[in-house]
């Protein structure tokens, strides 16, 4: 039985706000509509790892960005 505690908890609890409106903003640049239900189900999982893959690359940029002293975007 799986048990609700989840191992993708956030170190700042802040930040799930500017990670949500991450994703809208990957999803609108590469041309996927989200849903406005919030429910995820019919979309397609080449779709959902597209935004994940999407958002990955650019906080990696971001952090890389930042270790060497530069301002993102």
């Amino acid at each position: 039985m799986a048990s609700n505690r989840s191992s993708n908890s956030l170190v700042v609890p802040n930040a799930s706000a500017a990670l949500d409106q991450m994703k809208y903003e990957v999803a609108r640049e590469i041309g996927i509509s989200l849903p406005q239900d919030g429910y995820y189900g019919d979309m397609a999982t080449r779709d959902a790892g597209a935004i994940g893959g999407n958002i990955t690359r650019r906080l990696c940029q971001m952090a890389e960005m930042q270790l060497a002293g530069t301002a993102f975007r």
